[in-house]
């Protein structure tokens, strides 16, 4: 008999780490047996709800915050990420925008049953590709890669009502207690936080399909 786990994950676009947490999870679920099927659902988290919307040069805003340059922090992701095959420069996007838009378009492709692709492939085209995802186009042509109808994908992310939700929803995940991302439940019991080892990310599995 097949087991299914839920797997719910936190994260924001524009966190480094969070593209290096996923590639792990996804990892560790792909080494899984056959008879265990996971769903994987996105939500939406703010790294920073104070971006403004014209956002803002990743550099300055470190230099600013930590008081150092920005490379040594860079340095430490990039090679986190190169261990688990991601070849990551972050000096190549060197600005963090809004993701409302982003958010919202991941949480109305949850009925296609490619929601967490498309998180992974626009985590891709921002990190990888240095693409501008906080542009509608760039964003609609990215959905419609997944089964979007382009006009609809523009529509839904520019919906007021949408976007409400999308907001409500952020401001949930960080009223019930989660202050960074990413972050993982396994089976509504098991929270995991933060870019963990692969390890980590396969002892959480174990436990929470053990006790399927």
């Amino acid at each position: 008999m097949t087991k299914l786990l839920k797997i719910d994950v936190f994260t924001d676009v524009v966190c480094p780490w969070c593209l290096v947490g996923s590639a792990r999870l996804d990892k560790a679920i792909a080494a899984l047996p056959d008879d265990v099927e996971v769903v994987v659902e996105n939500h939406p988290f703010y790294l920073d709800p104070n971006t403004p919307a014209e956002g803002v040069v990743v550099a300055d805003m470190l230099r600013e915050k930590y008081g150092k340059d920005p490379k040594e922090m860079w340095e430490r992701v990039e090679s986190e990420a190169r261990k688990v095959g991601v070849d990551l420069d972050l000096s190549k996007q060197p600005r963090m925008f809004p993701t409302k838009k982003v958010h919202t378009i991941t949480r109305l492709a949850k009925p296609l049953g490619i929601q967490h692709e498309l998180a992974n492939a626009i985590a891709n085209a921002y990190f990888l590709e240095h693409r501008q995802v906080n542009d509608d186009n760039v964003l609609a042509d990215i959905a419609a890669e997944f089964g979007f109808d382009r006009g609809d994908a523009l529509d839904q992310m520019n919906d007021e009502n949408e976007l409400a939700i999308t907001e409500q929803l952020a401001n949930d995940a960080a009223a019930q207690g989660i202050r960074g991302v990413p972050f993982f439940v396994f089976g509504e019991k098991y929270a995991l936080s933060g870019a963990q080892p692969e390890e980590v990310f396969e002892r959480a599995l174990a436990q929470a399909i053990d006790e399927l």
